[in-house]
């Protein structure tokens, strides 16, 4: 944090590693915008998309000690700095977008529970947290059943969370870092990944994927920390700037993926990739299935409560 001539301006870093053309990316960006018009230019956040400033667990790290202002990351990769965290994208979790969206509220119950055990354990703070999608399997093949993927090397985002969903599919899970991904994908390091329809679309898997297959496994938003040390460093009327700014960029981003999901799946084809869903004899119950009885396996003994919470929210 810089501050400037009389303490005039805060200069802030955000770090990510999306494309700064994905919603996702511009998500960044707009924050940026509506912080400096509520904070009359007291506040200027300085963008660095692509990995600029690291890598998933980098950036992650990096908001923890203070290096990096603020970042995006997925509930899964924040859980290897505070495990509980890792509920939040448990596959097939959600009811629907309506229940996600009201758990990943900074006010909901569960959400208030987990922020004050990640600010106590990592020394970061949850600002606003915004759909980051449902992720759907994309491959070098048709998939059908979790048969077909049985042997298939499939990048998971390096959590065990992820891991997790990625071989309760029935696939072979191999941790690559995102920044890796495309070369995993064009050397055949691995045959496949999942990701929202966006980040497919953005990111032109269509290049070395010919087929996505609709699985559904996880509904996910993404979570945008700052490091607590410099928030709280923050007068009480810089606070409330940011936090109106977040609000805005929460349900600006949300709405935006969501609406743009459709849309995305057709360009996905146009493109020439093959989408594959119930219609076309992908077994969803099955992969569910095989999904959740390793999440019970493995999760049930840490999570337990956190699943009767998550459940309660309205």
């Amino acid at each position: 944090m810089v501050l400037g001539a009389q303490a005039q301006e805060i200069e802030l870093n955000y770090g990510h590693m999306n494309s700064p053309t994905s919603i996702v990316g511009l998500q960044a960006d707009w924050l940026a915008e509506e912080v400096a018009k509520n904070t009359d230019g007291k506040v200027k956040i300085d963008v660095y998309p692509s990995s600029q400033l690291g890598k998933i667990q980098e950036l992650a790290e990096g908001v923890s000690m203070g290096s990096i202002a603020l970042s995006h990351n997925t509930a899964g990769a924040i859980s290897s700095l505070y495990e509980d965290f890792g509920v939040l994208d448990i596959p097939y979790l959600y009811r629907d977008y309506d229940h996600l969206m009201n758990v990943v509220d900074i006010h909901s119950p569960v959400m208030e529970k987990l922020n004050q055990g990640l600010i106590d354990n990592t020394g970061m703070r949850v600002l606003y947290a915004f759909y980051f999608g449902t992720r759907q399997l994309t491959a070098d093949r048709a998939i059908k059943t979790p048969a077909d993927l049985a042997g298939v090397k499939i990048r998971a985002i390096p959590s065990p969370v992820y891991l997790t969903a990625v071989e309760g599919l029935g696939a072979a899970p191999v941790p690559v870092d995102w920044s890796e991904v495309p070369t995993a994908l064009a050397t055949g390091i691995v045959q496949g990944q999942e990701n929202p329809v966006n980040v497919a679309l953005v990111h032109k898997l269509y290049d070395v994927q010919s087929h996505m297959m609709l699985t559904g496994h996880i509904s996910a938003a993404e979570i945008v920390v700052i490091n607590e040390e410099i928030w709280q460093g923050f007068p009480d009327d810089v606070k409330a700037g940011i936090e109106k700014a977040a609000e805005t960029v929460r349900h600006k981003a949300s709405k935006m993926i969501l609406d743009s999901e459709a849309g995305d799946l057709e360009q996905l084809k146009e493109a020439g990739m093959t989408i594959i869903g119930p219609d076309d004899g992908l077994d969803v119950a099955a992969f569910r299935a095989g999904v959740e009885k390793l999440v019970h396996e493995r999760f049930d003994e840490k999570y337990a409560t956190y699943f009767e919470e998550i459940a309660a929210v309205k």
